[in-house]
């Protein structure tokens, strides 16, 4: 076609055009209407398929008022929070009469039309996700320390603890450094405002955990003695390398700089200043700003909740069973009708084990993970845990 097309608008006499187009492949009725269009056109260009009218399609008010809050909401101006105040509007004046609150999907295909969708491919599709939380509030605390760097240019450290089940943001301290002291200070001020929780989740850096318990797991830090003494509080460890574990509080670090950003772009000048900034931030994201994985604030969730957790009761899970079992001297816990090996230097020691569906996890006293493991239910005999990575 491009070569009928190229020819037509150079316009040579063809005196035979049957033979023409039998000699090129190319049907007669086929070249009769391109040459009509190039007479007309000037050239060859395919006609646009987009219907004369889009009975189904957005109406323009509405996608007027998507794009209107994309930029008020901001930086809490995705997808799912312009829903949801599109659904407050829905009985104004300016509403079209029967058109109905459009979908996630729309609103993204209406920002994506506008160049205001922030694209990310590397991101995994939503399908793939496998959300885990703690069945109440108070059940588990996740806290982790991240960098912010003031107006001088020194770096200090914000430590955030954040509620497992409500994603309540339940305590923000600012320090110097990442130390025993500064995270006891903050899961203290957590304590003070929300209570104790059974557990606490950190990851394996100095502040929370013994700094050669890579070596002798047996070991405890300063940090998980004096909560166990204080509150009852257990502390736990991710695996090494697995910063998804603590995903949470992790991308709470994320959602909290771009709150500050957004407040105040300019660096804080000191740590009290910084300190302010945050416990304005923290408000705002515990009574205002909805959840998206709650449909509502974190606070609402956690007032809303039929019960809490604590240091005297255990977490509870609808999918999932924890067990205590004395490891015997052949280094073996008994877990229903099997047999799960830890390792024969466990034993006489409290194993904690958790299980989800055929999936068991084990954990020293301490917190740390000594391994998983799949049930098989033909045999026995399991074998020994595979160690945590």
């Amino acid at each position: 076609m491009r070569l009928m097309d190229a020819t037509l608008i150079v316009d040579p006499e063809i005196e035979n055009v049957a033979e023409w187009c039998r000699v090129n492949g190319v049907n007669p009725r086929t070249f009769y209407r391109h040459r009509a269009r190039i007479l007309a056109e000037g050239e060859w260009r395919p006609w646009s398929r987009r219907p004369h009218s889009s009975p189904a399609a957005t109406p323009e008010p509405v996608v007027a008022l998507v794009l209107r809050l994309r930029e008020e909401l901001a930086p809490d101006n995705g997808a799912d929070n312009i829903r949801v105040e599109l659904e407050t509007l829905v009985n104004s004046p300016g509403w079209p009469v029967g058109t109905r609150v459009p979908a996630r999907a729309t609103i993204n295909r209406i920002l994506d039309r506008n160049g205001l969708l922030e694209k990310n491919p590397r991101k995994r599709p939503r399908s793939s996700w496998r959300r885990f939380a703690y069945a109440r509030p108070r059940d588990c605390y996740q806290i982790d320390g991240t960098e912010h760097t003031l107006a001088d240019g020194s770096v200090v450290v914000a430590i955030d603890v954040l509620d497992d089940c409500s994603r309540v943001w339940v305590a923000s301290h600012v320090a110097p450094a990442e130390t025993p002291a500064a995270a006891l200070v903050a899961i203290g001020d957590a304590i003070t405002g929300w209570g104790p929780p059974g557990l606490i989740l950190a990851d394996n850096g100095t502040a929370w955990a013994h700094p050669r318990r890579s070596r002798d797991k047996t070991l405890t830090s300063v940090f998980s003695r004096t909560v166990s003494a204080a509150h009852g509080s257990r502390v736990i460890h991710s695996s090494p390398y697995h910063p998804q574990t603590c995903g949470k509080v992790e991308r709470l670090h994320g959602t909290a700089a771009r709150l500050l950003n957004h407040r105040w772009p300019e660096p804080a000048a000191t740590i009290a200043d910084l300190q302010t900034r945050l416990d304005q931030v923290r408000e705002h994201y515990n009574t205002r700003r909805r959840h998206s994985a709650l449909n509502t604030t974190p606070a609402l969730a956690w007032t809303s909740a039929a019960s809490h957790g604590g240091p005297g009761d255990l977490p509870r899970q609808d999918d999932a069973t924890i067990h205590k079992i004395k490891v015997m001297p052949n280094g073996t816990v008994a877990l229903a009708d099997y047999r799960i090996s830890v390792g024969r230097e466990h034993a006489g020691t409290i194993a904690t084990l958790l299980r989800c569906g055929e999936r068991v996890t084990a954990y020293t006293t301490n917190g740390d993970p000594l391994g998983h493991i799949t049930l098989d239910k033909t045999k026995k005999y399991q074998g020994k845990v595979t160690q945590a990575a």
